[in-house]
């Protein structure tokens, strides 16, 4: 079964339910279960259950009704021996306003009322043959983690309306403060399960004190070990100070010097600090009592610092339901799960939306290091080899030790940083090579990396929330690993302030006010900042690009991470500060280059690296990938810049904005061609509402039923038709054929639907179409034969598929179209030498090529040609076109498969090829980074002679 068919199969059975005793008969059809099978298991012949009601099927499921206890119904069954005998897949029990389930495979759970069904119907999606998806090379831990830690959250968010919806920066820090806690249990930094130990032992089944549990908790956890000594000595804070003895760290209180003073500083003291003096007091006292408690348990976890726990937010309530999760979600193995993904792995928490594939969020460590490896760390494992290599000891262990006071200046800085992926990967990474270090050294000392070093700015506030945590939860796994390696224990608590994270709007925050650029610092600013077209940008968004842009009309049709790019490069300009950032492919592709680059190539700085188009995938199996770029921004240096592509590098002199090897030249839209070649338009656009336009069975029709309505149709071809070998026709209905049309009912009736469609539509453009509704809206065009020439097309063709049409073929908008062209135009269009340019030049889809007339035609060079060069091209084109003709029966498509193209094709377009190279120079060209560099540099010539007339 499809995933939409099941979705609205179970919508129907919970907004139509089906009388309880057939209910399970109703839900398993759902998913696609056969009805002859259904039949035999109301007939008894399958059902495999011993107690009456109940439905066992082989494999599938144990479906119980109950009265009672839910929960207890379903323990029963899982322990039960006709579950391990007959292995069902899913436990079902009901009372039928709530159902609870279990999916024996993968341990998960479901706890809904009976509507939620229909939003949890993705469940039960193995018996439609749909298993969830699993991330490939994942760590089981961290999905399941995520999982558990999602159904918490909505369990407290539905006990809790308006904690959330009042404070939900309350809710981040407890789901952060949780989270800690949790890592910490398994980690060796509390004692191992203390807290859900604690959880299971001292609150209530119902979940009703939990609050008052976490408050006591987090007051302890924050409470300094010389306040917690003082008032676990049993002593009362009078009794401290009749003996004359020094109180200390009491917040807010100064030396003791007799009771009247005393007296004077505890009626000054916060209520937060007397709760935390009680709450030490109730600790004392129990455990002098020897009383079993959780206060008793509080002694044996340590102070934490570091501002985690410093802040009194107000607790979420919970019920038994949310305690139970709870519970769940500490019996998790915390020490198998990676820091590195806490962040993305809690914005599929914070946002339902995002729950259909929880790997998703999972950034590929192997992508984050394209960007670190160029930008910084290379550098820094170069330098460290060269020293360790040094064959004097004194002059090696100097070397050494001033890499060590580098890496110590470090700071790194992401102004998008989300959940803090960049930084904890990088912070990690700058700690393995300092351990490396040591080793060189043959010396262990404090590590000098610091979390302090790290900065960063996010909009979100849970994501601010997260990167903290998780940069203090990777210090700890690199302290771990140090004493690992080493032996020594560096101590994880109580934790240091954390790292510079600001919750705020990184387009209008000065950069500098984050990571203040100070002498001796080398800064290092990298990130995935957020990719937004033009059309897909808020109110906010366009705002934030009209300031950094300063209101310049580009920032209209440019990508938000433009802002970023834009930023970096003000904030490095002079400084020792690089940047380097994810982005689309859009910034290096058609117009954007010249809205973007030229402002950063005015402040002095060049492309020391980029990685050329690639999906930026994540780990989801079958996850979506967005075509991306890297880009690394320096001041001007004599160190090395470097192309990345398809896992191999090159080392070229300059990297235009393009990302290839070449002058930073950028190509601007045109409104007509540099060289003497006709113009090109865009094709006919209809805005009709589909009604001019007509199937080949409805235009047979209305020709065998009027066949007067002959000359009012027209064949219609656009990439699709023309590619892929589809057909479509349309009206094309001229003035003086207006009264022929209406006296056509099945044309008459379109032509008044399309003025409704028109006279409908909010665009007042498309309104005032409505005068000509017998008419294309946008009509290009001319009855001469045309070159056309798709807007879109693969990036696997070694060449772009264009042709030849005669006077009667109307092209759509999809097409770009030359009228009157002569055949050369056909053959330098369809040359290696234009595809190499338009590679360079275009936009994209994906990595798709995206034609633009402005971009790529209007500007691509050409010499001026001698009328024996244009019949040699002209001869050379008369062969493609035979070639293709031998080919009739293939599309387009088939034809320009690189894996598939004939043999007679592709040698007729080598020829061609190398027509057009000897009209631009006598010597062939070794490769397309030749081409494209000639190319530019007759541009550059052209351009600039135009300038000068």
């Amino acid at each position: 079964m499809k995933y939409a068919e099941v979705a609205e199969n179970v919508k129907q059975l919970v907004e139509n339910p089906p009388p309880k005793a057939e209910f399970i008969y109703a839900l398993l059809p759902a998913y696609g279960t056969p009805k002859a099978t259904i039949s035999r298991l109301k007939a008894g012949q399958l059902n495999l259950a011993k107690e009456a009601g109940d439905v066992l099927l082989k494999k599938k499921v144990w479906f119980r009704p109950v009265a009672g206890d839910l929960f207890a119904a379903i323990e029963e069954l899982k322990t039960a021996k006709a579950a391990k005998t007959n292995d069902p897949r899913f436990l079902i029990v009901t009372d039928f306003q709530q159902i609870l389930a279990i999916d024996r495979k993968t341990g998960d759970t479901l706890d809904t009322d009976f509507q939620g069904l229909e939003t949890h119907f993705t469940f039960f999606l193995p018996w439609a043959g749909m298993e969830k998806t699993k991330l490939s090379n994942e760590n089981p831990a961290d999905v399941k983690a995520a999982e558990k830690m999602a159904k918490l959250f909505d369990a407290i968010k539905q006990d809790n309306p308006d904690y959330m919806r009042h404070d939900a920066h309350a809710m981040n820090v407890f789901l952060g403060r949780l989270l800690f806690c949790l890592f910490a249990e398994d980690t060796g930094i509390f004692t191992e399960n203390a807290v859900s130990n604690a959880i299971k032992s001292y609150t209530a089944e119902d979940g009703s004190d939990l609050d008052a549990f976490f408050k006591e908790l987090f007051d302890w956890l924050d409470t300094p070990d010389k306040e917690r000594d003082f008032h676990a000595s049993g002593r009362s804070a009078e009794a401290e100070t009749t003996e004359g003895t020094e109180n200390t760290e009491g917040v807010g209180r100064k030396k003791a010097q007799n009771t009247q003073k005393q007296d004077q500083v505890l009626t000054t003291e916060s209520s937060e600090t007397q709760s935390r003096k009680e709450l030490c007091a109730s600790v004392s006292s129990s455990e002098a009592g020897g009383e079993n408690s959780f206060l008793s348990s509080l002694r044996k976890l340590p102070y934490v610092n570091g501002g985690l726990f410093r802040d009194h937010y107000d607790i979420p309530v919970f019920t038994a339901k949310s305690r139970r999760m709870l519970i769940e979600a500490g019996s998790l193995t915390w020490a198998e799960i990676n820091p590195d993904i806490f962040g993305s792995m809690f914005q599929a928490v914070i946002d339902p939306e995002e729950r259909h594939n929880l790997g998703q969020h999972y950034t590929s460590v192997t992508n984050i290091m394209k960007v670190i490896e160029p930008l910084f760390l290379n550098d820094f494992k170069e330098e460290f080899e060269r020293a360790r290599n040094l064959s004097q000891k004194n002059v090696r262990t100097k070397a050494l030790h001033g890499l060590h006071d580098r890496m110590a200046q470090v700071k790194i800085f992401d102004p998008a940083c989300g959940s803090g992926n960049f930084l904890i990967i990088a912070y990690k990474e700058l700690r393995k090579l300092e351990m490396e270090l040591f080793e060189a050294m043959n010396a262990f000392p404090v590590s000098r990396i610091t979390v302090d070093q790290f900065y960063g700015i996010e909009i979100a506030d849970f994501a601010c929330e997260t990167a903290t945590l998780s940069l203090w939860l990777a210090e700890h796994q690199m302290n771990l690993e140090y004493q690992k390696r080493f032996g020594h224990s560096l101590t994880s608590l109580p934790l240091k302030d954390g790292a510079n994270i600001v919750c705020g709007n990184a387009c209008r925050i000065d950069w500098e006010t984050v990571c203040p650029k100070n002498e001796g610092d080398e800064i290092y600013i990298l990130g995935n900042p957020p990719y937004l077209g033009a059309r897909n940008q808020t109110a906010d968004q366009k705002a934030d690009m009209a300031a950094v842009f300063e209101n310049r009309e580009e920032y209209k049709d440019s990508d938000y991470v433009a802002c970023w790019f834009l930023k970096g490069a003000e904030y490095i300009q002079g400084s020792n500060a690089k940047f380097a950032f994810v982005s689309t492919n859009s910034i290096s592709q058609g117009e954007q280059v010249g809205y973007l680059w030229p402002r950063i190539f005015s402040r002095g700085l060049e492309i020391s690296f980029a990685h050329q188009s690639f999906k930026w995938t994540n780990n989801a199996k079958g996850g979506a990938g967005v075509t991306c770029v890297i880009v690394g921004v320096r001041n001007p240096s004599a160190g090395v810049k470097t192309i990345f592509k398809d896992g191999l590098s090159k080392t070229v002199s300059n990297i235009s904005p393009y990302l290839t090897e070449g002058g930073n030249i950028c190509v601007h839209k045109l409104t007509s061609p540099i060289s003497k070649i006709p113009k090109m338009v865009m094709g006919n656009m209809a805005r009709d509402g589909g009604h001019l336009i007509m199937s080949p069975a409805e235009k047979k029709q209305l020709i065998s039923d009027y066949p007067e309505s002959a000359p009012l149709i027209r064949r219609l071809v656009g990439a699709e038709e023309f590619i892929r070998g589809s057909e479509r026709w349309c009206l094309w209905i001229e003035d003086e054929q207006l009264n022929l049309a209406k006296n056509i009912p099945p044309i008459n009736e379109r032509v008044e639907a399309v003025y409704d469609f028109r006279m409908q539509s909010p665009a007042k453009t498309t309104r005032a179409y409505a005068a000509i509704p017998h008419k294309l809206a946008q009509r290009a065009h001319k009855d001469s034969d045309s070159i056309i020439v798709p807007s879109t097309t693969s990036e696997r063709r070694e060449y772009i598929p264009m042709g030849f049409v005669d006077r009667s073929v109307i092209a759509t908008n999809a097409m770009h179209v030359i009228y009157d062209a002569k055949p050369y135009i056909f053959g330098f269009l369809s040359s290696e030498m234009h595809g190499v340019w338009v590679r360079a030049v275009a936009g994209g889809l994906e990595t798709r090529i995206r034609y633009s007339a402005e971009i790529c035609y209007n500007n691509f060079p050409i010499p001026e040609l001698t009328a024996e060069q244009k019949q040699a091209i002209t001869m050379h084109v008369g062969n493609v076109l035979e070639e293709r003709e031998k080919h009739s029966e293939k599309t387009m498509a088939q034809l320009y498969d690189p894996d598939k193209m004939p043999a007679g094709l592709r040698e007729a377009h080598h020829q061609l090829d190398l027509a057009v190279d000897r009209i631009y120079r006598s010597k062939p060209f070794a490769s397309d980074e030749e081409r494209l560099e000639h190319l530019f540099k007759l541009y550059e010539e052209m351009t600039q002679k135009e300038t000068l007339i």
